[in-house]
């Protein structure tokens, strides 16, 4: 098994292949996940406008959730990984086993926390009774098994670390398509069911969660054979809590800045109407197609550059990050393109009505340009994190989200009406650009070229 472990992919295959055969899985199961969050929004739109508003209103914590799971997975990813490339195996397994226990504890602070306060998050940001019953059933759902997402991304991350993507593909896979089949057979009480509209929505996604969950730890276990995350006699480390979450805070606090830059532009669109709100939560839903695939890019990307850090090999480092740029410029071209030709089509899929169709078409089309510039941007940010410098991603999100999106949302919508709030996003896409090419050119001259003295 030593030698086994020496001959990892990630330290011998040409950066190409590496690259493909590390991220096409979880490119395809991002994909399918993306499939899932539109088609649960479409389901859900089908009853009424109401019903779509406060699922785009519960997005931002869901978000954060997520945004804290894979914070702390980018912390297990690195570290795991790195001691793979360093050959130090008792401390890969030991960052696998705190690693489960950490997420463990943050499914249930969230579970506390989201099924307590559901009905005052609702009722902070609208009056409307509808929109707060639906939110609350909804949000006291996919919190109450907030563990589910905790666990199913830890145990993705854990496959990540050692170069096993495929089996992502098949967990994330099943679990998104078991949510598409059952999100119409609960909302709408087919098969003899009861008609649970909201709630059978976010039924159908924590089933989907515990599924694939269930099948990761089993794969895990059984296939995963690198590390070994036997719970057996397990006691928290201190220190190695502390060494994840060194890489991983920066992160979990860069990906919540999402939640709270969703939640400003929430509350900023409400002040024109409930509808702005609700195609700012399609818009999030469309564009997870053009972000998921790159996202799936860093997950192969961060091992690969962790690995090939801890085993010194600074060439394999820069050539997987020119890769990895010039894949994602070109996946979001297409979706600058899509976006630019087919917006009205896209509405139409939500039953967008004429008012809602007249505020999202110019809606896409504005913030899309914004694509341009993104696709580089997060792969940089990825390479900070994957070399254990979180805080530049941190910079760039915070800079990005709260000090150019939210303040530029915000007076662009007073001075000049809603049409102009979209405009936020690509101003702030070309300034993150500029912030980005500074701090990767001094994490390569600090970080990159002294493995090559």
């Amino acid at each position: 098994m030593s030698e086994q472990k020496q001959q990892n992919k990630m330290g011998v295959m040409p950066i190409p292949k590496l690259l493909i055969t590390m991220s096409l899985p979880m490119i395809l199961s991002m994909l399918v996940q993306a499939l899932y969050n539109v088609v649960d929004s479409i389901f859900v739109a089908k009853l009424n406008e109401a019903a779509l508003t406060a699922v785009s209103l519960a997005f931002p914590v869901q978000n954060l959730m997520i945004a804290i799971a894979v914070g702390t997975g980018v912390g297990i990813n690195a570290l795991l990984s790195r001691y793979l490339g360093e050959h130090r195996f008792d401390n890969a397994n030991d960052v696998a086993r705190n690693g489960i226990f950490i997420s463990i504890i943050s499914g249930l602070v969230f579970t506390v926390i989201g099924v307590s306060g559901a009905g005052t998050f609702f009722r902070a940001q609208t009056s409307d009774p509808e929109i707060i019953r639906y939110g609350t059933q909804y949000m006291q759902i996919v919190t109450f098994f907030a563990i589910a997402i905790f666990m199913q991304i830890a145990g993705e991350r854990l496959m990540q670390s050692t170069g096993k993507t495929f089996y992502n593909m098949v967990t994330q896979g099943l679990g998104a398509i078991i949510n598409i089949i059952l999100d119409p057979i609960l909302i709408f009480g087919l098969f003899g069911l009861p008609r649970l509209e909201v709630a059978g929505a976010a039924i159908a996604t924590v089933i989907g969660q515990i599924v694939a969950v269930s099948l990761s730890l089993y794969l895990n276990c059984k296939k995963n054979t690198e590390i070994n995350i036997n719970m057996r006699h397990f006691r928290p480390c201190g220190k190695t809590i502390k060494a994840i979450y060194e890489i991983g805070v920066p992160s979990i606090i860069m990906q919540s800045i999402g939640s709270f830059m969703t939640f400003g532009m929430n509350n900023i669109l409400l002040m024109f109407s409930s509808t702005a709100a609700a195609v700012f939560g399609v818009y999030f839903k469309l564009q997870s197609f053009v972000f998921m695939p790159i996202f799936g890019l860093n997950n192969g990307l961060i091992p690969i550059i962790a690995y090939n850090y801890g085993a010194k090999e600074p060439k394999r480092i820069t050539q997987v990050i020119r890769l990895s740029i010039y894949i994602a410029t070109g996946i979001m071209l297409v979706g600058l393109v899509l976006f630019q030709t087919i917006p009205a089509t896209f509405m139409a899929m939500f039953d967008a009505s004429d008012h809602m169709m007249e505020i999202g078409v110019p809606a896409l089309r504005i913030i899309s340009l914004s694509f341009l510039f993104a696709g580089y941007s997060i792969i940089c940010s990825s390479v900070y994190q994957a070399l254990g410098n979180g805080v530049y991603s941190l910079i760039v999100s915070a800079a990005r989200q709260l000090f150019i999106i939210l303040p530029a949302a915000y007076i662009f919508g007073k001075l000049f009406g809603l049409r102009m709030v979209w405009w936020a996003f690509p101003l702030a896409e070309i300034i993150s650009v500029i912030l980005c090419t500074i701090l990767l050119r001094k994490i390569y001259i600090h970080t990159v070229k002294p493995l090559m003295e």
